[in-house]
């Protein structure tokens, strides 16, 4: 991945902040799809964008960040070519990547630290997909 996608909420801003900056001194071309302050926010409004652009192919991944994780996965998952990941460690991040091709990552900023977010951050925008006998698996998860 390199044109990575980032977007989320109020509870994720201070997050998503960190992780731009961390992604950019690494190479990464990043869009901040928002939102731009701690206010309250609807996460919709800015993980929908995010996978449009993802399944447009105008980007290679993307990283949502929200309170619990589980909103703005829940949100990306309503597109038809988005594999969103809700992860808590690295193992879980990295097994997102190698066995079902996840192509955005869901952080909890609310339940982890920063140093781990940005470690599951790095480890999932490094990780490959493993293909092979995943890619059966990973083609039968579209209802299309």
């Amino acid at each position: 991945m390199k044109k990575v996608g980032i977007g989320g909420d109020h509870a994720g801003f201070e997050y998503k902040e960190k992780v731009i900056a961390f992604l950019k001194d690494q190479g990464f071309e990043v869009t901040d799809f928002g939102p731009s302050t701690t206010d309250s926010v609807d996460y919709p409004d800015y993980i929908h964008p995010m996978a449009d652009a993802i399944e447009k192919g105008e980007l290679d991944g993307g990283i949502a960040i929200c309170g619990s994780g589980n909103g703005v996965c829940m949100t990306a998952n309503k597109h038809q070519d988005i594999r969103a990941a809700l992860v808590w460690n690295t193992e879980l991040a990295a097994l997102a990547r190698q066995h079902n091709n996840a192509n955005v990552v869901c952080i909890p900023a609310r339940f982890v630290d920063y140093d781990l977010a940005e470690n599951m951050v790095n480890t999932f925008i490094t990780t490959a997909f493993e293909g092979g006998r995943h890619e059966r698996r990973v083609n039968k998860i579209s209802c299309q």
